[in-house]
């Protein structure tokens, strides 16, 4: 059996680098259903799994394929799938399960041009609200947006570590463009990479409750067939599982599961910031267009304009206080995205007009670092 970690410098691609970091992960179930873009994903695995001692399966859709993601980490084994568009959409009302039931597991949106069929082969951002808020009912999620195939590797490991230590499912937000870049990936040796385990239940079995919370507000998970009694509901329920029909339980079990995000922003949100420190415009991105930034921001100051860089790298939950900071610092936020313009509201609604901020929308295409940098410059004049 061939070991898990390819140890060593590799030249693929983001969607392949996404499938060797799940393996790394300990990821041993794959349910997934061929799309573009992220189709290597599910090639990788198929290949792979078996190498590992793991399970490939591919599902009749993408409903069946979330469900039985959420079946597998309930047995116990790290689980995940990936999908586009489309997919996404078929996938959300099984996510909102999996957020009820708290079940941990990875979701790999790789993005494309939509609605509908949309642009299967063509770069999109058009999914980060869809992210937040595509399931029904009130709930917080954690997102995380890779900006190349060495983090499409890194941050599905830390998509599956964020997923077992708060006990829901964690989505990887990336874009075609990542996700079909060919790049240098470096996977560390197994003893380096750092992995998190679901918090278990310890006392006798009587003594369990499936949703009974510990003061992180996270409840152990028993995995079905251990002893404990394993109780699964999409219903609002009390601590032990049963189905609860009350506004008490309602308020009570929402509360707990908004605020063991909430509470614990400061644990899950990361940027990152590039010369923002003395910048009087900064360029607020994420994913691919992150990289033209990066670019954009170097020229500027190149020619003397004080410009910075501030990457989303938690999208969410959104870090609505740092960018709040950011309006002491700059009197104008760009924000460019492959989409109509979603994100740059949730930067608006936190800079609560203390700065000027510029959508910067691109649809099926990148944005160049001249397209960014001459905006930086007509801000400047």
């Amino acid at each position: 059996m061939k070991s898990a970690v390819l140890t060593g410098e590799h030249f693929i691609n983001g969607d392949v680098a996404c499938a060797e970091g799940a393996l790394a992960s300990g990821c041993r179930f794959f349910a997934g259903y061929p799309i573009t873009p992220a189709t290597e994903i599910a090639e990788t695995m198929s290949e792979r799994m078996p190498q590992v001692g793991g399970i490939y399966i591919q599902m009749e859709d993408e409903m069946a394929s979330m469900n039985a993601i959420l079946g597998a980490s309930s047995a116990g084994v790290k689980s995940m799938t990936a999908t586009s568009g489309p997919g996404f959409s078929l996938m959300m009302e099984n996510f909102g399960l999996g957020l009820m039931m708290e079940i941990p597991c990875v979701l790999v949106n790789i993005q494309r041009g939509g609605p509908s069929t949309g642009l299967p082969t063509i770069v999109g951002q058009q999914d980060m609200m869809q992210a937040r808020w595509g399931s029904h009912g009130d709930y917080e999620v954690i997102a995380l947006s890779p900006y190349s195939p060495q983090e499409m590797f890194d941050f599905t490991i830390k998509a599956f570590n964020l997923s077992e230590k708060y006990r829901l499912p964690v989505l990887v937000m990336a874009d075609e463009v990542v996700g079909h870049m060919t790049e240098k990936v470096i996977i560390p040796d197994e003893n380096e990479i750092k992995l998190v385990k679901r918090k278990k239940p310890k006392g006798p079995a009587e003594k369990y409750w499936m949703y009974k919370a510990d003061a992180d507000l996270v409840p152990a998970m028993a995995s079905a067939g251990e002893g404990y009694k394993v109780i699964a509901t999409g219903l609002t329920h009390d601590e032990r599982g049963y189905p609860a029909m009350n506004a008490e339980a309602q308020e009570k079990l929402i509360k707990r599961l908004c605020d063991k995000i909430l509470l614990n922003k400061e644990d899950i949100v990361e940027v990152m910031e590039y010369e923002t420190g003395d910048a009087e415009v900064i360029v607020l991105a994420y994913g691919s267009p992150a990289r033209s930034a990066m670019s954009a921001v170097k020229m500027a100051r190149k020619e003397k304009i004080k410009a910075g860089l501030f990457r989303l790298i938690t999208v969410w939950p959104f870090c609505e206080e740092q960018v709040f900071s950011l309006s002491k610092k700059a009197r104008v936020i760009i924000v460019p995205e492959i989409n109509n313009g979603q994100i740059v509201r949730e930067v608006e609604r936190a800079i609560k007009g203390k700065a000027k901020v510029i959508s910067l929308p691109r649809l099926a295409r990148i944005h160049t670092p001249q397209d960014i940098l001459n905006v930086i410059r007509e801000v400047e004049k």
